[in-house]
């Protein structure tokens, strides 16, 4: 279970992530499901909540906090919707980025050159919590009162103020502006902070996508506009130093803490508290693979790089750089950047020489996999291969399949297994993005009756875009393209995520109909698309 774990990102974590993803895909479609748009919806909501927060602020007035925020309650026609959606969706930002986090932790896309996207994601993910800290005590009904006492008691327990804080809640006194005053200037200042850390955020990606698909924004957006118009969030009493509250309407995401803290010596929650801060920091340390199992960032071999820049467009993490040769050629030849290679092999799949990848990956090595492959299967014009990424669907087909990429896939084609002319075979591939097009050409010239390539769903790939330009260099003629003399109809794509062996299955299944019921072309047998391909073009 421990190697499981390492090897595929976590064990019970990574296989609710495969139900809770496939569940969702059954209701959203891949295209608009919310988990794999977690990050993305944060930011959305960062964007609604800045818009609603403004027109609040018009209306807010520091010497009458409660009274500012009843009179907004009291629009029934903007402030009190504007006002329930400022807060559902303040709750659905943490929800949002406690998911994304749960995802990158599950998938172990959190150590290495990621590992500053955990811990700027963690900052952020903080400094939302405060920001909405300072809201609730903003308007100051018995809600805000608890978390503004118990926040003072716990900044007592640290030596940083010459006067204890608590004093100022004892209601010997009213509190001053000024108290109301800072929080509000903190509730406008840390967004600024939210901006500069999502920044920081997503500096090492390329093409960084901030926002979800228009309809599942503006879905998002109207469904937390509906339910703030017919379930607007309530008010509660007025603050009173003075009185213990009876009840208190409470916003558990924000406020699930207080029972807890409330239980325990000051000490003991800052000491609780940063123990749990400082392991989910830690976390790219503790959940990076030994030396020996960590896989090599890629490598260019000057050899065969034309400088076309094709690696250097199409790598998702801005990795690779192009730089001057200095092997007596002119131009220039890529160059990777190891500090910021994640592995994963998109830039294999770019390069129409095979001269980039990481080792053991690249268009090379994989046409040489390729080979042993069909060797072994000798798969015929009724057959159907499957180039299935690892993390999907076909990544599940067992041990045996991904160790020897050649396995029968049980219950996938809806056969018995003595029928192994109907079972699909499996060449596994890290990603589709990697895969480089001549694999698929081989595969069809050498007498596969199909070739289904089985890819994560594009917004959950682990390589980011590696799906996106595995289609491109298919459909649309992007560098290292799919030849024209390769017949396109014996050829299909499925997005099947980890958790969605059905969807595999079923797609195989209409393939392979649809295979049968063409007239079967022939295996050609003298041809080798290394040479086809003008592989060694670049040599001088």
């Amino acid at each position: 279970m421990i190697n499981r774990w390492k090897a595929q990102g976590g064990g019970l974590g990574v296989r609710a992530l495969a139900r809770l993803d496939a569940a969702f895909n059954g209701l959203y479609t891949w295209r608009f499901n919310p988990l794999y748009h977690s990050g993305a919806l944060v930011v959305a909501c960062f964007a609604v909540l800045l818009a609603t927060g403004l027109y609040l602020l018009l209306f807010y007035r520091i010497g009458a906090p409660y009274e500012s925020v009843a009179a907004i309650d009291a629009q029934w026609w903007g402030g009190r919707w504007i006002r329930g959606l400022h807060r559902y969706v303040s709750d659905l930002a943490v929800v949002a980025a406690i998911l994304h986090g749960f995802r990158m932790f599950a998938q172990r896309r959190t150590w290495g050159p990621r590992a500053l996207a955990w811990v700027s994601g963690l900052v952020l993910l903080g400094i939302f919590f405060v920001c909405g800290w300072t809201g609730y005590v903003m308007a100051w009904d018995v809600h805000g009162q608890a978390l503004a006492v118990e926040g003072a008691r716990l900044l007592d327990a640290l030596p940083v103020f010459s006067e204890p804080l608590g004093r100022a809640f004892t209601g010997e006194e009213s509190l001053p502006g000024a108290f109301f005053f800072m929080n509000l200037f903190a509730h406008i200042a840390l967004p600024v902070g939210i901006a500069l850390f999502l920044w920081v955020h997503v500096s090492r990606l390329a093409r960084a996508q901030l926002l979800p698909p228009k309809r599942l924004l503006w879905g998002t957006v109207g469904l937390f506009a509906i339910a703030a118009v017919a379930w607007p969030p309530p008010l509660g009493p007025e603050a009173d130093l003075l009185k213990l509250p009876a009840t208190m309407p409470a916003d558990w995401v924000y406020g699930f803490w207080l029972p807890v803290a409330r239980a325990m010596a000051a000490g003991w929650v800052w000491v609780v508290g940063g123990s749990i801060a400082l392991l989910a920091l830690l976390v790219p340390v503790w959940t990076k693979p030994r030396a020996e199992k960590r896989p090599p960032p890629s490598w260019v071999n000057p050899r065969y790089c034309t400088g076309c820049e094709q690696c250097f467009l199409d790598c998702p993490y801005e990795a690779i750089s192009m730089v001057d040769r200095d092997d007596g050629r002119e131009g220039l030849v890529g160059w990777v950047d190891p500090a910021k290679c994640v592995s994963c092999g998109v830039c294999a799949g770019s390069c129409a020489p095979m001269g980039v990848g990481p080792p053991g990956r690249t268009g090379r090595d994989q046409l040489a996999r390729v080979k042993d492959f069909l060797a072994e299967a000798r798969p015929g014009s009724g057959d159907v291969v499957v180039v299935g990424c690892m993390h999907g669907a076909a990544g599940s087909v067992g041990s045996t399949a991904v160790a020897t990429g050649l396995a029968a896939v049980d219950g996938l084609a809806g056969a018995p297994a003595s029928a192994e002319a109907q079972e699909p075979r499996v060449f596994p591939v890290g990603c589709a993005g990697n895969l480089h097009t001549s694999v698929i050409e081989y595969l069809v010239r050498a007498g596969a009756g199909g070739v289904m390539v089985a890819a994560c769903p594009p917004r959950d790939c682990r390589s980011r875009e590696g799906v996106k330009w595995f289609n491109e260099r298919v459909h649309h003629g992007r560098e290292a393209e799919l030849q024209d003399r390769v017949e396109r109809r014996r050829i299909a794509v499925v997005y099947a995520a980890a958790g969605e062996g059905r969807v595999l299955r079923d797609g195989v299944e209409r393939f392979r109909s649809r295979i049968l019921a063409m007239e079967e072309a022939p295996a050609e047998r003298d041809f080798d698309v290394g040479v086809e391909c003008e592989l060694d073009e670049a040599v001088p």
